[in-house]
């Protein structure tokens, strides 16, 4: 048995959430010699660009969950303004962009997911992405952690979907089955003019907790079962390219169309890095 598979079977017995609270307890820490520390080390190792953050001296972040939620400055991603173009809904890295085929999401190396346990398992749910398109997007430590639209889109509906919280990187996503519909997450469904939007921020391991805009921190509390919002009266409307939610400490975003409704870039496919705003596909209008 390799390193690595030794390493992904012990995730199996980890206290994930127990683990995760104690990140959180450390990357909201304010004492000054403690989060510089941890935020020159992160960005020593991971090669952070500080140089496109809104805010550069470190010493101005009153914890390092506040330096790894930083602000870009918003002249280092420009929106795209091609015609009914999908924009990239942050930094990043794409895992897979392809077609659902029956409700099947492909993961990774045989592995996949249905879209309706994605969506935390009512299948009128996922019916409208079924045959549609999707991607899955990774972001590194080194990234940028919030998330942005991919369309101007009004939301109908939040669901949190109560999980475990395995690692997302490259290597454990290729071993666990079903990963992104295991791990707990938050879908948030829109309608566009494209139609149906999914946008899934998927937790990990020390991801201390997923917030939106428009709630504001939905876990933790971590939970048992299903919970939803639906929002009728007075529904938010987030603008393409407009901030919708973001990872305390790192994680994945799955996006989620209908069928002949949108298309990637015929360049946009597994390890292409992608950058906030960009062009990565269009909608079929």
């Amino acid at each position: 048995m390799t390193t690595q598979e030794v390493l992904t079977k012990l995730q199996y017995i980890l206290p994930h959430h127990t683990l995760s609270k104690m990140m959180s307890k450390l990357t909201h820490c304010e004492n000054k010699i403690w989060k510089n520390l941890f935020i020159k080390q992160i960005i020593k190792h991971y090669g952070v660009d500080m140089n496109e953050a809104l805010e550069q001296d470190i010493n101005s972040f009153k914890s390092f969950n506040d330096f790894f939620t930083r602000e870009l400055n918003p002249a280092v991603r420009p929106l795209t303004t091609t015609p009914n173009a999908i924009a990239c809904p942050a930094d990043g890295s794409v895992s897979q962009a392809g077609k659902i085929n029956d409700g099947e999401i492909f993961q990774a190396k045989g592995k996949s997911f249905t879209a309706t346990d994605l969506l935390g398992g009512d299948p009128a749910r996922a019916e409208p992405f079924n045959n549609g398109i999707y991607t899955t997007i990774y972001l590194s430590p080194k990234d940028y952690h919030r998330l942005h639209m991919p369309l101007t889109g009004t939301l109908r509906e939040m669901v949190h979907i109560p999980g475990r919280l395995f690692s997302v990187n490259t290597a454990t996503t290729q071993s666990v089955p079903g990963l992104f519909a295991r791990n707990e997450r938050v879908a948030a469904l829109f309608d566009t003019d494209a139609g149906p939007m999914a946008l899934v921020l998927v937790g990990a391991i020390f991801v201390s907790s997923i917030e939106t805009v428009w709630h504001g921190v939905v876990t933790p509390p971590s939970i048992t079962s299903v919970r939803s919002w639906k929002y009728q009266e007075n529904a938010p409307v987030l603008k393409i390219g407009q901030e919708m939610g973001r990872f305390n400490m790192g994680s994945t975003i799955i996006v989620l169309f209908g069928n002949n409704k949108a298309k990637w870039d015929s360049n946009f496919a597994a390890e292409k890095v992608v950058r906030l705003g960009e062009h990565i596909g269009d909608t079929l209008m």
